[in-house]
């Protein structure tokens, strides 16, 4: 098997989709950090083909697949295969309950000559090839014959997990020998003995069911087979002679049937001529008839009458006028009268509003003409208040004349200065302003209270008019509707004259329905009257006709009674005439019994000499006497012939079982095992002894004593030494030497033909000093040139991944790792 590509997605630490292409790479390592994921490639590849990873420890582990938080994690791995091409896929998802499972699993055999680059450009799964498996259970079988290893195998020849690769190297022999037979799979050997201890136990227990048949089989001599001829012949001889009295018996038997038969109809007879009674009340039925008829005339002249009585009423009612109109012209004297008086009182309020509004537009036209008043006193208070500031002015001046001097103002000589006046006239002129102004603004005020008063009766007054404009209209309508109307006292004349009339024609319709009803409930009598009558008929005419094989008399059809009683004595006289002739019938039948009896007691005697129980077919149980004893003789010979095949199985099953014992017996001892594991050990140190003195220049060879290795130094005179004493780098040779002759040793005995076309090491070099790890690289160098096989390394030691050719380098940040081809 060697990998061409690995995609990956959602996978431990790869969560985003990641891709490894191997298809050049027949020499390369896997690099990086310590925890950056390289160990998870190779487990994605071990995933891919088996649906586990060695350190998950089996299935139960699936959830270690998924990436943190991530619900589905798929896996595809293309591979080559003893020169066909596969591609293995898996996916696992996680359910809304926490489960995960393998939603997927598919192996499939791709074209020949499949381009691996065409997976990038999305194609369909249908695009990849032939599908060899579509479910988990068959990729187990699918990929254990496409790569030829099963799943412990492939971890220990193609991919060699961490910490296990020097494991086989220094186990104990004991278990040394256990992983030997695990991985040859001795254990087979185990299965082979427990199935031939079972084969032997189902030999013995066939043999053991075989012998209890034979056992009940003793008795098929031939003596027996003698007597069951004799037993026919017996069968024979009672078959004829019940097959000569049988014709007798039926004829006995068919005289007996007709004399029975005979008899029976003359029964049969007379229970029907003693059956005919007539029934009771007969005459009665008629006489109810004749009253119910007379009560339907009685009944019929009362609705007539009643009915005359309604259409008389219906036409007064109908000429008394329209009750409705009569009611609305007596509603509408009563409407006037109520609106008159609500006129009169409208009006007077009317009159009242006008008095009131008149009395406030006075008040205003009032209070406006004072304002006037007011507003003048107060133009005239600031036109005395201007000149009391001139005359002040004036004053002012006055104080610095003298008299005869020149006026300062109009240059005037002033022959005498007037006298000063004693207070000032502008202190007076305001005072008498306030006082104005005060009185305007009272007097304004006045004139919006009263303006307000005003607009609020007349409004009162609209209301009050417009009430007496609709009452007048009301009333108007009113008078239109009672021209020509009679008084409320005719009206109401009349409406109680509607009401006693209706009354009336209520009376007289009850009357109708309770006439109409008796005259259904007579007419109810009547029908069932002549349905009596017709069913006292009917009775009559079915006895009648039940009696026409006797010829009866023929019937009166006005008079029921007399019918039946012509039909009664009739009948009588009949049933006595045949009561007569009874007695000599029932004389016929006895003898006719008798004879049957005696056919009957002599073929039973037949019976009771061949040993047998007479039946009522005696034919058939003669015929089956005869099969009987035919059929017996017939299981006698089958017997004897099933004997015999007995015989030959008994010792079919008594080689198998010896066989079986022999070849369990033979496994169960150690020998068998012990000489195969020593094979296969030889095997195995040859084969490594052969690589290890290839890659150590001729140094090493591998040996084994007693289950321990040791390695032949040739450089030290052949000295042998354990393989503990092997320093790091000779110990990874040698280790290395057993891993490749053990793949090799387990390909060669594998039924399935495995390839082994790759290796990958994931092995710790960290530990190792220079000169081993020197050794390390050149002895991975050296398998690498042999060209035979894919060499993988997983390490993190710079200086051992500087000497391989293709690096794959591996990163991890917080979300994901990423794999980075590096080198050539």
């Amino acid at each position: 098997m060697r990998p061409m590509r690995l995609d990956m997605a959602g996978f431990t630490v790869f969560r985003d989709e990641t891709t490894v292409d191997f298809t050049d790479a027949d020499f390369f390592a896997l690099v990086g950090p310590t925890g950056s994921g390289k160990s998870t490639v190779l487990d994605a590849i071990c995933f891919a083909l088996y649906g586990t990873v060695p350190r998950w420890g089996g299935t139960r582990g699936l959830g270690n697949a998924l990436a943190p938080s991530a619900t589905e994690a798929r896996v595809r791995l293309v591979f080559e295969s003893a020169g066909d091409r596969y591609v293995a896929t898996r996916v696992v998802r996680r359910d809304g309950r926490g489960n995960v499972k393998t939603a997927n699993a598919g192996l499939q055999l791709m074209p020949p000559g499949f381009d691996v680059t065409k997976l990038d450009t999305g194609l369909s799964p249908e695009d990849l090839g032939e599908v060899v498996a579509g479910t988990p259970a068959e990729m187990d079988r699918a990929v254990l014959e496409a790569v030829g290893l099963p799943y412990e195998q492939f971890t220990s020849c193609v991919v060699l997990p961490q910490g296990q690769f020097a494991d086989f190297l220094h186990a104990r022999p004991a278990t040394r020998q256990q992983i030997l037979v695990n991985l040859l799979g001795l254990g087979v050997y185990e299965e082979v003995q427990r199935r031939a201890t079972e084969r032997a136990g189902q030999a013995e227990a066939k043999l053991e069911a075989v012998d209890r048949i034979l056992g009940g089989l003793a008795d098929v001599d031939d003596a027996a087979l003698a007597g069951a001829q004799e037993q026919i012949g017996r069968a024979h001889e009672l078959a004829e002679a019940v097959a000569a009295a049988v014709p007798e018996r039926d004829s006995a038997r068919a005289a007996a049937r007709d004399a029975h038969a005979a008899l029976a109809a003359l029964d049969a007879e007379l229970a029907v001529l003693d059956a005919v009674r007539a029934p009771g009340g007969v005459a009665e039925v008629a006489r109810a008839v004749a009253d119910a008829r007379a009560g339907i005339g009685e009944a019929t002249g009362a609705v007539a009458l009643a009915e005359e009585r309604e259409e008389k009423l219906r036409g007064e009612l109908a000429g008394a006028g329209d009750e409705s109109a009569l009611r609305l012209l007596l509603k509408a004297h009563a409407d006037r009268d109520r609106l008159a008086g609500q006129a009169g009182s409208v009006a007077t309020a009317v009159t009242a509003a006008q008095a009131e509004h008149d009395a406030a537009v006075a008040a205003l036209d009032a209070a406006r003409a004072a304002a006037q008043r007011a507003e003048a006193e107060l133009e005239a208070a600031f036109r005395a208040h201007e000149e009391a500031k001139a005359t002040d002015q004036a004053v002012a001046v006055r104080a610095h004349l003298v008299d005869g001097a020149a006026c300062p103002v109009c240059e005037q000589v002033v022959p005498r200065v007037p006298a000063v006046p004693a207070g000032s006239a502008v202190a007076r002129a305001t005072a008498a302003g306030k006082a104005a102004r005060a009185a305007a603004q009272a007097a304004q005020r006045v004139v919006q209270e009263r303006d307000a008063a005003a607009r609020d009766v007349e409004r009162v007054l609209l209301r009050a008019r417009a009430e007496q404009d609709q009452l007048r209209g009301r009333l108007a309508e009113l008078d239109d509707q009672l021209a020509g109307a009679a008084a409320p006292a005719a009206l109401r004349h009349d409406l109680a004259e509607h009401a006693r009339l209706r009354r009336a024609l209520d009376d007289a319709a009850g009357a109708v329905r309770a006439g109409r009803d008796a005259a259904r409930r007579a007419r109810g009598a009547l029908d069932a009257a002549e349905e009596r009558l017709r069913g006292a008929w009917r009775d009559f005419d079915a006895t009648r006709d039940g009696l026409a094989r006797f010829g009866p008399p023929a019937a009166d059809r006005d008079d029921v009674a007399a019918a039946w009683a012509t039909l009664t004595g009739w009948a009588g006289g009949e049933a006595a005439r045949r009561r007569a002739d009874r007695p000599g019938l029932a004389e016929a039948v006895a003898g006719a019994e008798a004879a049957v009896s005696a056919v009957q007691d002599r073929i039973a005697e037949i019976f009771a000499a061949a040993g047998l129980a007479a039946t009522d077919d005696p034919v058939r149980a003669a015929t089956v006497a005869v099969e009987r004893a035919e059929a017996a003789q017939r299981r006698l010979v089958e017997r004897r012939e099933q004997a015999a095949e007995l015989r030959e199985q008994r010792a079919g099953h008594e080689r198998q079982a010896r066989v079986a014992r022999a070849l369990a017996g033979h496994l169960r001892a150690n020998n068998f095992e012990r000489w195969l594991l020593a094979e296969a050990l030889d095997l195995l140190v040859d084969g490594a002894s052969g690589i290890l003195r290839e890659l150590s220049g001729g140094q090493y060879d591998l040996v084994h004593d007693k289950g321990e290795f040791f390695v032949v130094d040739h450089h030290d005179a052949g000295l042998r030494r354990g393989v503990r004493t092997l320093s790091g780098g000779e110990t990874f040779q040698a280790s290395l030497a057993l891993a490749l002759a053990l793949s090799e040793q387990l390909a060669g005995l594998s039924t399935t033909a495995a390839s082994l076309e790759s290796i990958v090491l994931d092995e710790g070099f960290g530990t190792l000093d220079a000169a081993t790890l020197d050794t390390v690289a050149a002895t991975l160098e050296s398998l690498a040139a042999r060209g035979d096989r894919m060499v993988g390394v997983v390490t993190h030691v710079p200086a051992l991944a500087e000497r391989i050719p293709v690096r794959f380098e591996v990163r991890k940040d917080a979300r994901t790792a990423r794999v980075e081809r590096t080198g050539l």
